[in-house]
């Protein structure tokens, strides 16, 4: 994403607070119009069945009943779609296929994708963090672009080794789930 400011112009505009005060504050009211005007292409992005619409929906506020909602289910999404926030109109959510589908290969769902179109990312992941996890983030981080990774469906985990453990603690699970995540 670029933002109406370089280091040049930050630079620039604290010369002028110090010359001419009134100009500076003309120009940062220049840029802050701008500022409403910038597009950020946020990628959801993961394996199939990771609940990246799920989370889509989520973030956008609503229901995944919802009449605008992103569909959600047992079925491969085909083809990225947008989704506009509700709140800020220029914060697009894009609901990626998941990579790793027989109809979206690993090998080469980074070209077909088109990720270097999108400004931000979030990686979705249920369970552990995998290969394919592995590859978006060192494509992404080579576009020189930021992600967030977010480890979804939880509350499954929990669930199974509530079931499977005799001494379970949600706490320690939880813990463990994190250390898996950072490493």
């Amino acid at each position: 994403m670029d933002g109406p400011l370089d280091r040049e112009e930050n630079e620039q505009i604290r010369e002028m607070i110090r010359n001419n005060p009134a100009a500076a504050v003309s120009k940062i009211r220049e840029y802050l119009e701008q500022i409403d005007h910038i597009r950020l292409n946020v990628a959801i992005t993961g394996e199939p069945g990771t609940g990246k619409s799920t989370f889509v929906n989520a973030f956008r506020g609503i229901d995944n009943n919802h009449e605008e909602a992103a569909p959600t289910g047992c079925k491969n999404t085909t083809n990225p779609t947008s989704y506009h926030h509700p709140d800020y109109p220029n914060v697009i959510l894009w609901d990626l296929p998941g990579i790793g589908s027989t109809v979206w290969p690993a090998d080469k769902y980074v070209e077909r994708v088109e990720l270097e179109k999108f400004d931000f990312f979030i990686i979705i992941s249920a369970n552990r963090f995998r290969e394919n996890d592995v590859k978006l983030a060192m494509e992404i981080q080579k576009m020189g672009k930021k992600f967030y990774f977010v480890r979804s469906k939880i509350n499954h985990n929990l669930r199974d080794e509530e079931r499977s453990q005799r001494d379970f603690r949600e706490e320690k699970t939880l813990e463990t789930i994190m250390e898996d995540c950072i490493k």
